[in-house]
Parts: structure tokens; C-alpha cells; sequence
């Protein structure tokens, strides 16, 4: 009974690495400070000049 099998070892790492986690969260916080900038622009002076 030789049995010729090909066996597959697959690695699972976790990303715990606190540097890489802290400037993904910068990273996503500046996305959102700057479209909540941009919606504070537009309704204070774009959206005036329709009225």
C-alpha cells in the first residue's frame, strides 16, 4: 500500500501588527474627516448660492 499523495500545508497568519492597524485606522480617519469637509463646504457655500 504506497500511496503517493500530495499534501498541501496552508499558513494562516493574523494581522496583529499594531503599526500596520494604526495607520489603516489614520488612513480611513483622514478619508472621513475629508468628506465630512467637503459636505460641510458644500452645504455652507455652495448650496447658498441657489437659494
Amino acid at each position: 500500500m504506497n500511496k503517493d499523495v500530495d499534501m498541501e500545508k496552508k499558513t494562516v497568519e493574523k494581522k496583529n501588527d499594531v503599526s500596520k492597524v494604526g495607520s489603516a485606522f489614520i488612513k480611513y480617519l483622514t478619508y472621513i474627516i475629508i468628506f465630512f469637509g467637503f459636505l460641510w463646504f458644500l452645504v455652507n457655500f455652495v448650496f447658498p448660492l441657489f437659494e
